[in-house]
């Protein structure tokens, strides 16, 4: 499998999304026709569209099935509903989307029900409101009474004629007696008089004694013998039997002994039907009426049943819908999220029953595809940048040239290791700043690289940080643009110490040619002035005279012995010795310079601290006594042109420590101290600010510190000691005594001298003293001595 269908699997739907066979996802649309078709039969049911009486038992059973249903349906809903909540709590991609997707439809669908619901209760109310109204009820009582009246008159009819035959019958009782036959024929005869189909003498028991023959035919019964024990002869007992459809009427006969006589008429069948229906239809509306509440609870019963499952079904099919279309956006959400972390590989499941929502999962992949086809282009592309940028920064690294990289605002963009040693800044604190505010040397040469035409500007610019001058030379090379010049690149390397060499080389040839063209005469002067003395000293009588000669011929004497010690100076500077590197003890070497310069100036207080003892290290202790001893000098000669009154007592401390791998020497005294101007100039040759002083004692002490691995550093007493006056300097050597790189190119520069350069100081004296025998001669013969 590859990475892009790896990544796609997580945001795969579960099993029951992806259309596999499941329980869960048949369980809800088998719950929701369930539902429906429970609600639909029991609509038909108690309205009656079926077979099925919509008894109580069988409306009981059709709603604890509906009931069975809604909780179904309300279980899966708690169980969706718990899944979203679950879901955003756990911050899944469009679980708000399903939650507003799902109350919309649960809205649109209870708020229907709700109105649907208040509706039917309104109409079910105002309907049984009508039905019991008082016109309804009045129409059913007049039907009653008409029914109840129709009774009455037939009752009345048959009370006459049952009260008329009655008196016959009594007043034919001899009759009776005498002729049976007579009788009926009398008994029949009232009767269809009277239209009676049924008229019969009847005794206690109800035998018939004489029935009348009216050739109707009609079915009735008498009544029970019980009933006539109650039965007057003054008033006459009727029954309207509406059932058997006819009226009856039944009276003690007078002048019989417990004889009665029943007649029966017939009523109309079509009246006595619809009095029958208008007994039920009363009947039936009182018994609704005393069922109002009931009925009303029932419909109200059914419907909320009915409606709830349908209520129910709307929100589940709804929660299914919001599923249906969540999914795919879900899909899309997570897969974006994880586009959002940088992973492109990611791939969105396209199932084409989404519709829509398949294309844009399609244009999603499409999508990812291209950035992922573009990140791998760029990661290339940034992979090369990246390596060509890690070459560039180790060459830069590694320069020893500082090279620094200016905008075209003048800000700094770039600063390599040596640039940072050479301005005095860590990288941190100059970049983003302006070139004028950290490197201001440079604005006279940058004004020319931004105004100008040429490419490349050079020159050389002296800096000075924290009290070092440096001699830099500088290199300013503008990259061009169609429009503007956009940056600069700014090479800077450090030639103080090459100009400090040149300078050196150079006084040092100097110093050569001088002490051979000047030292060559000095010998014959001196001998001439003495040979002179000595001749005509003697010679001149008058002491004036004799005094001035005296006195010139010393003043030359005193005044060669200067220049050759002046010129001697010269002769060492030019030929420095090489450094004898020997095991020695710094300690010792201090102490012994310091305790001769406190013999020498006694009125000063020359002290020496050891902060190690003994201190070993490898130099020449010839040259660095010699060193110690000079900046010493240097320090009482300081000292003695500070004012009486401001000087107080004269101090000289020697500190000598071990820094690392270094050697540190501090000499501090309190005298006039170093210029605030050029100071590093004064380590060069020649470079004095005493009226006799030769600038050569510096310049040695630097030149045998060079030869050790060291320098010379010019400081301020007072930031050694706070308040201080006077000048602080620092001899530092290394613990070895050698710095090779520097040994090496002097000895490249003794290789490239003459060698005859060693033997002048020689054919300089030999040239002196041949000079001098050849003038002392001279002036012999002049004399005659």
């Amino acid at each position: 499998m590859t990475s892009a269908e790896t990544s796609a699997a997580s945001f795969d739907p579960p099993f029951a999304e992806r259309g596999g066979f499941s329980l869960r996802r048949w369980l809800a649309p088998f719950a929701v026709m369930l539902a429906l078709l429970s609600a639909l039969l029991t609509f038909v049911v108690l309205t009656g569209l079926t077979p099925i009486e919509p008894t109580p038992g069988v409306v009981r059973t059709f709603l604890a099935i509906n009931a069975g249903t809604i909780l179904l349906l309300v279980g899966i809903i708690v169980r969706e509903v718990i899944q979203m909540v679950l879901a955003r709590r756990r911050g899944r991609a469009a679980a708000r989307l399903h939650v507003q997707i799902v109350g919309l439809f649960s809205v649109i669908a209870v708020l229907p029900a709700v109105v649907v619901s208040i509706v039917a209760n309104v109409t079910i109310e105002r309907g049984l409101d009508r039905l019991f109204s008082g016109p309804t009820k009045t129409v059913i009582q007049n039907s009653l009474t008409i029914a109840s009246a129709y009774m009455q008159e037939h009752a009345q009819l048959i009370r006459g004629d049952i009260l008329g035959m009655a008196n016959d019958m009594a007043r034919a009782r001899p009759l009776y007696d005498q002729d049976r036959l007579s009788f009926r024929e009398l008994l029949t005869s009232d009767a269809t008089s009277r239209n009676l189909p049924g008229a019969m003498i009847i005794d206690k028991n109800t035998n018939i004694l004489v029935a009348a023959e009216t050739g109707i035919k009609l079915t009735y019964a008498p009544p029970a013998p019980d009933f006539l024990t109650n039965v007057g002869a003054a008033e006459p007992e009727i029954a309207v039997l509406p059932d058997e459809n006819y009226v009856a009427a039944v009276i003690r006969l007078r002048n019989f002994s417990d004889t009665f006589l029943y007649v029966a008429r017939q009523l109309d069948p079509n009246v006595v039907a619809q009095l029958k229906q208008t007994q039920a239809s009363a009947a039936e509306y009182a018994q609704i009426e005393s069922r109002r509440l009931g009925v009303q609870v029932a419909f109200a019963l059914m419907f909320a049943v009915i409606a709830l499952t349908i209520l129910m079904a709307s929100v589940l099919i709804g929660l299914n819908f919001a599923n249906w279309l969540v999914a795919p956006i879900r899909r899309l959400m997570g897969a974006a999220s994880a586009v959002s972390t940088g992973n492109l590989d990611v791939q969105v499941p396209v199932h084409k029953s989404e519709g829509d929502l398949a294309q844009l999962g399609e244009t999603f992949n499409k999508m990812t595809q291209e950035l992922r086809t573009q990140r791998d282009e760029l990661v290339d592309a940034s992979e090369t940048i990246d390596s060509r940028r890690r070459f560039i920064e180790a060459v830069l690294s590694s320069a020893s040239a500082g090279i620094i990289g200016v905008d075209a605002s003048g800000s700094i963009g770039i600063l390599n290791r040596s640039a940072e040693k050479l301005i005095g800044h860590a990288e941190s604190e100059t970049l983003d700043h302006p070139l004028s505010d950290v490197l201001p040397e440079l604005d006279e040469m940058m004004k020319t690289a931004r105004e100008g035409t040429q490419r490349l500007v050079q020159g050389q610019v002296t800096i000075l940080r924290d009290g070092i001058e440096r001699n830099l030379s500088v290199r300013v090379s503008a990259e061009k643009t169609s429009q503007s010049r956009d940056s600069y690149i700014i090479v800077l390397d450090d030639i103080t110490e090459l100009v400090s060499a040149q300078r050196t080389s150079a006084w040092g040839d100097v110093a050569r040619r001088i002490a051979h063209e000047i030292k060559n005469p000095l010998t014959p002067i001196q001998l001439s002035a003495e040979r002179i003395r000595r001749k005509f000293g003697k010679t001149i009588t008058e002491e004036k005279d004799k005094s001035i000669f005296d006195q010139c011929t010393d003043t030359i004497v005193r005044q060669v012995d200067d220049i050759r010690r002046m010129v001697d100076e010269f002769s060492r500077f030019a030929r420095m010795p090489k450094p004898v590197i020997e095991g020695e003890d710094v300690a010792d070497t201090v102490r012994q310079a310091v305790f001769l310069m406190k013999v020498a100036h006694p009125e000063l207080e020359i002290e020496a601290d050891i902060k190690q003892d003994p201190l070993h290290a490898q130099f020449d202790r010839r040259l660095i006594s010699q060193a110690v001893t000079n900046i010493i000098k240097n320090a009482t000669e300081a000292i003695e042109q500070v004012p009486p009154e401001e000087l107080g007592k004269g101090r000289i401390d020697v500190i000598a420590a071990r820094e690392d791998d270094d050697i540190v020497i501090d000499v501090v005294d309190n005298g006039i101290g170093l210029p605030k101007v050029a100071r590093q100039r004064l380590l060069e040759p020649y470079v004095t600010t005493r009226e006799k002083g030769t600038g050569l004692g510096l310049a040695i002490v630097g030149r045998v510190l060079e030869d050790h691995g060291g320098k010379i550093e010019l400081k301020d007493a007072a930031d050694f000691r706070p308040g201080q006056r006077g000048a602080w300097m620092r001899l530092r050597f290394s613990v070895t005594g050698r710095s090779q790189t520097k040994i090496e190119g002097r000895d490249q520069a003794a290789q490239a001298e003459p060698s005859t350069s060693e033997t002048r100081p020689d054919n300089t004296e030999t040239n002196g003293q041949a000079e001098a025998t050849n003038s002392e001669t001279k002036i012999e013969a002049a004399t005659g001595h």
